[in-house]
């Protein structure tokens, strides 16, 4: 099954519409590191991270891993470690996955650039939330419950075509 986010405000799974926000800057074909832009493509999802102490219960087909104090996202295109799930120093950029706001509460991973990460092509980029429906800095966000829904009804053949 495929699901399809065509424009700014919308991702379809077959009769579902739910409300999105993409990258500020639209979407790309030609991503790049901070460029505030989504990555046009056809996309496999990864795994669901999320915040234990604020979600529970989560159905899914897809693997489950708590996030933690200490976990990030490296975004650093020079290291040999970008785009990647890391574990937060002081020698290594990356995005933290543990938030005071609730962005990362429940969020999956886009398989974007990964096998062999290219520096600079883009790195974090997942399906999270958002309160507010505001464009994003590359990511794809839904409401809380809208993201719950979606998770149960994908599984690990699932896509998503971004265009």
């Amino acid at each position: 099954m495929l699901i399809k986010v065509k424009n700014k405000d919308t991702l379809i799974f077959d009769d579902f519409i739910f409300q999105c926000a993409v990258g500020k800057k639209g979407i790309s074909s030609k991503k790049k590191e901070g460029d505030l832009c989504t990555p046009q493509g056809v996309f496999s999802l990864k795994t669901v991270f999320y915040r234990s102490d604020r979600i529970q219960n989560i159905q899914t087909k897809l693997s489950l891993q708590k996030i933690n104090r200490d976990m990030g996202w490296c975004n650093d295109p020079l290291s040999k470690r970008y785009n990647s799930l890391v574990k937060i120093s002081e020698r290594l950029r990356c995005e933290r996955l543990y938030r005071k706001d609730n962005k990362y509460d429940i969020f999956v991973v886009i398989n974007y650039n990964f096998k062999k990460p290219i520096p600079f092509k883009g790195s974090a980029i997942f399906l999270h939330l958002t309160k507010n429906l505001k464009g994003t800095a590359g990511c794809i966000a839904l409401g809380k419950q809208d993201l719950l829904i979606l998770l149960k009804l994908i599984d690990k053949k699932t896509k998503i075509k971004i265009y």
